[in-house]
């Protein structure tokens, strides 16, 4: 039985993934006590008790965190160094033994060797994939990967000397290690904020919107200079509708797929409705939401991707207060919708949200 919860994040959002894993222990039914070292990258909570495997992953599921980017249920940390050792440190034999400790009969899936996203973390990379790579092979040969499995195994490296070891359900799980996609900044795109919706469109929508991301589809970017989202949308085949007083750049601007109009974002509104609305404006997050909360409930769009630029302070609340006024515009206009919030790698001071029409 796993006791702790091992999250990890962007630097310096350790205070708000903590508040993240608090209102999970809460709805899994678990007291978790969490440590929090501000710039580390990870959260370590600790259960008073053992935690209940089904009542933590029920919990994930139904209320997915904001700010932590990837979490697995475990234990540690569990020394793989000896400070008094004069030869070469073995960290493969006391890593499996924590692993064997914590290990029922059932396989794995696979194994991810993780460290946190620092510059510190950073260098911990090459001793992880050498890691990964032994103890996957040692644990083939054990019989105890198969890609069938439900779990996945985590190791995460706080550092060079000690580890944590635990698990998470490879279906509801982060499809990648250390929560980061690999998405390559595409040559083409205008700018950087590209890879932001990049990474929302393969966090967020499940099938219908997945199919509603086709060619001849219509879509509204609003705040769209110089043109990253829309770049993306227009990738996809997408009929887009460009609304910015600023100019979009590059050739996105002279592309057949996409209409320019020269209009305050926080305004407009198409004369038909849209299969999609993507809004990237500098404004107020509770701005923002309401926006959001209008196009959805108002039926302009059936779905939206959004950013919402955090305050330097109570960023945690603002997200929450977000959250109530989407559920407000939409329950006066009597629609019900899913509403996704996630801190993606590539946002910043920032939260990604998710609002599809049911």
């Amino acid at each position: 039985m796993t006791a702790s919860v091992i999250a990890q994040c962007r630097a310096g959002f350790e205070g708000e993934t903590a508040r993240d894993l608090a209102a999970l222990g809460a709805a899994a039914r678990s007291a978790l006590a969490t440590e929090v070292r501000t710039g580390s990258g990870y959260v370590v909570a600790a259960g008073t008790a053992p935690l209940a495997p089904r009542r933590w992953w029920r919990a994930l599921a139904h209320e997915p965190p904001v700010f932590a980017r990837t979490l697995f249920a475990g234990d540690g940390p569990f020394p793989l160094v000896d400070p008094g050792a004069r030869t070469r440190p073995d960290r493969v034999t006391p890593l499996l033994a924590a692993i064997e400790a914590l290990r029922t009969s059932a396989p794995f899936t696979s194994v991810w060797v993780e460290y946190p996203d620092t510059n510190e973390g950073k260098q911990l990379g090459p001793l992880a994939r050498g890691l990964e790579a032994r103890v996957s092979a040692a644990l083939r040969e054990r019989h105890a990967i198969d890609a069938r499995a439900p779990q996945r195994l985590h190791v995460f490296l706080p550092d060079g000397t000690a580890a944590w070891v635990g698990v998470s359900e490879a279906a509801s799980g982060s499809p990648w290690p250390m929560g980061i996609p690999r998405l390559r900044m595409p040559h083409a795109a205008p700018s950087r904020s590209t890879l932001k919706l990049a990474e929302a469109f393969v966090t967020f929508p499940g099938d219908d919107a997945q199919r509603s991301l086709r060619p001849g589809a219509r879509a509204v970017d609003l705040g769209a200079a110089p043109g990253g989202w829309t770049w993306q949308l227009v990738q996809r085949g997408l009929r887009v509708t460009a609304v910015d007083n600023a100019a979009l750049r590059g050739d996105i601007a002279g592309d057949p797929l996409v209409t320019h109009v020269r209009e305050d974002g926080l305004r407009y509104r198409p004369r038909r409705p849209v299969d999609w609305v993507t809004c990237d404006i500098v404004e107020a997050p509770a701005r923002i939401a309401q926006l959001m909360g209008d196009w959805i409930g108002e039926g302009a769009a059936r779905h939206a991707i959004f950013n919402l630029k955090l305050p330097m302070k109570k960023r945690y609340d603002e997200v929450a207060r977000c959250r109530d006024i989407i559920a407000q515009r939409l329950a006066r206009a009597g629609v019900r919708a899913h509403l996704g919030l996630r801190q993606l790698y590539h946002d910043r001071a920032e939260v990604t949200g998710y609002l599809e029409r049911c």
